[in-house]
């Protein structure tokens, strides 16, 4: 890893900070519940621009590539958004409008391209000749591009395609997908995996009843899967009720509440919202069978409105799902809270987090706190393992300091997660926050967080993507992740300068003007903070205990330099020291102590290696996590 600069190494210090303490969230916010519903813009005050003092440290390279007034560009989980080619090139999509009130005439798909130097203009007008929306976007071919978005006019209702074999450059094709089930299909996800990105995997779900839909196979709204390898031309799999998600398990599936994504004939899919289990479909042969793992078991199955509930934690429709270099599935996913009254479902729009999960994980049970952010009892999530992300405390001061007032999007204040895993099997994970500190004098911006693992044990520090001065007063959301990276990861999202949606008619104005955004991040700026296994500490070398996390034992492993009286302590969550593993003499040379757990309860420790020598004290501290799960499994193939 190179060395960082010095203002860099300065953030570095100053967001760690922030991973160390949890944020006190106060009872009432936590409680504040509102009726979930999409909301219609209204008349906003002014923001008071008043002077806010903030230092850039290291910002990432950013380029807005797009303009819109229509700021909906997704009801849940964002769609593959931006694909970065081998080349050099990058492609990128999004929902474009600028026709206010009613973006009758002109919204559909914005379009943009880098051709390796430079973007081009921002886009004018849709690439379709009609009203559509929430485009994905994929490779397709040996050079081309292709995107699938959803009709939403007066004369058609349905999908559309658009591909072009030479990607940046020609006139797009365009493909009506027309479904043979009578029953019209909406809020399209799509991926491409196969030799040269050739087959393309679709999932979307029947137009619901409150939408003009109608039931579909006793659903309403049904989660179908096709598959073509003739760029829609014609699917040798269209429109399938897949039998593990049909209405024997299932009454209904949301907009934007699924993803799908593929690695050659490898396919994920990956659903599941605030009234439903968090649920994984994968299949290893490219479609053709399908295998399930229920990663969140909701606590009321087949619920239907009307049915009362206690209050429980829940997903809240917003996740994400990456393949691994060894074609295992990770998922992360937004956390909210909900309940329902006989007439209605409710939310808690102060309440969220970032959960994380592989395939070598056990589920989360279906018990109303499983999923409980704030680790109070029954919370089966433990912090910097499956909670790695949360409200980040910017002044240190151990409050939530935020007006209270965050733009509505019906997820939680920590949610809309992206996550990529390069090819050293590296975890980067980016999702937007109420973050304090920033608001515009009446309400709270988000930002965009960033955390890098590099093996999903274990996390590194928060990085605000957003901290630079111009961010101050902006609202960063729609985060959307390419899925392959180099030196550097790639994303695009909108910022605005007011929180929250404002797409629909809003009869005091037009929306704010967005900002489609495109990031670069150089990883080794946010690589920091994990322990390295070939790194020379002032004292020596100490490696992190291998496993980690660790069920029942572990090995911890260092070197001294010189003779020295060493002295290896461990400490709990609270700074208590709870064992003592070594006190004693030793001279200069390779040692490795067998911990084994006893009695310890699961949690996150700290073990600290003090060696006293001619030289004086010196001192290193490393994280170690013991997990209630056999880990044995997860780390056979890690090198210590």
């Amino acid at each position: 890893m190179k060395k960082l600069t010095l203002l860099s190494l300065t953030l570095v210090l100053v967001v760690i900070g922030y991973a160390q303490n949890r944020i006190k969230i106060p009872d009432d916010w936590k409680n504040f519940a509102v009726k979930r519903d999409l909301p219609s813009a209204g008349s906003k005050k002014v923001m008071n621009k008043t002077q806010f003092s903030c230092t850039a440290l290291w910002p990432p390279e950013e380029e807005v590539i797009g303009k819109t007034y229509y700021d909906l560009q997704s009801y849940a989980s964002i769609q593959n958004r931006i694909f970065v080619y081998d080349d050099g090139t990058v492609g990128a999509v999004f929902t474009f409008g600028l026709n206010w009130p009613y973006y009758s005439n002109d919204r559909g798909t914005g379009y943009n391209y880098y051709d390796g130097n430079q973007w081009d203009p921002y886009p004018t007008q849709r690439i379709e000749p009609d009203r559509t929306g929430w485009p994905a976007y994929s490779a397709w071919g040996e050079n081309g591009e292709i995107f699938v978005a959803c009709y939403s006019g007066a004369t058609y209702n349905g999908l559309v395609y658009a591909r072009r074999a030479e990607k940046g450059t020609g006139d797009w094709s365009l493909i009506d997908y027309l479904t043979p089930i009578g029953n019209e299909l909406v809020g399209p996800k799509m991926t491409t995996g196969g030799i040269n990105h050739i087959v393309i995997h679709q999932i979307a779900i029947t137009r619901p009843i409150a939408n003009g839909g109608s039931l579909y196979q006793g659903m309403d709204g049904a989660l179908l899967y096709s598959r073509s390898v003739s760029g829609g031309d014609t699917w040798e799999k269209q429109d399938v009720l897949l039998n593990e998600i049909n209405s024997n398990y299932y009454l209904a599936f949301s907009n934007d509440t699924y993803e799908i994504q593929a690695q050659g004939d490898n396919v994920a899919i990956l659903y599941g919202n605030s009234w439903q289990d968090l649920g994984l479909l994968k299949s290893t042969d490219g479609g053709d069978t399908w295998t399930q793992n229920i990663i969140w078991q909701h606590p009321y199955p087949f619920w239907q409105s009307g049915q009362v509930t206690d209050t429980f934690y829940c997903t809240d429709g917003a996740h994400a799902l990456a393949f691994d270099q060894n074609c295992m599935v990770h998922v992360v996913f937004g956390i909210n809270r909900a309940y329902a009254d006989e007439e209605q479902t409710y939310w808690f729009p102060l309440v969220g987090g970032v959960g994380y999960w592989n395939e070598n994980r056990p589920a989360f049970s279906n018990t109303l706190n499983a999923l409980n952010p704030y680790l109070e009892p029954g919370s089966e999530l433990i912090e910097d393992y499956s909670l790695i992300g949360w409200e980040q405390d910017v002044n240190n001061n151990g409050v939530w300091d935020i007006l209270g007032q965050p733009g509505i999007y019906n997820l939680g204040s920590s949610s809309m997660p992206q996550i990529l895993i390069d090819e050293m099997n590296q975890l980067f994970v980016v999702y937007s926050s109420v973050t304090e500190t920033y608001n515009s004098g009446d309400e709270d911006y988000r930002h965009l967080w960033c955390r890098y693992s590099p093996n999903g044990d274990w996390w590194g520090p928060f990085f605000d993507l957003t901290i630079e001065l111009i961010h101050v007063f902006d609202e960063c959301v729609f985060p959307s992740l390419a899925s392959n990276s180099g030196d550097y990861f790639y994303l695009i999202y909108q910022k605005d300068g007011r929180p929250g949606l404002q797409y629909s008619y809003n009869p005091c104005g037009p929306s704010l003007d967005n900002s489609i955004t495109f990031m670069k991040v150089l990883k080794e700026d946010v690589q920091v903070g994990i322990p390295e296994t070939d790194k020379l500490t002032s004292n020596g070398l100490v490696l992190q205990n291998y496993p980690n996390p660790m069920n029942e034992r572990t090995t911890i492993k260092y070197v001294l330099s010189m003779d020295a009286r060493v002295k290896l302590k461990l400490f709990n969550g609270f700074g208590q020291e709870v064992c003592k593993l070594l006190d004693l003499f030793q001279p200069a040379g390779s040692y490795k102590v067998n911990f084994e757990k006893g009695n310890l309860n699961s949690g996150i420790y700290y073990y600290t290696l003090e060696a006293i020598s001619e030289i004086g004290l010196q001192k290193s501290t490393n994280k170690m996590l013991i997990t209630p799960f056999n880990t044995e499994h997860r780390t056979q193939n890690s090198k210590p």
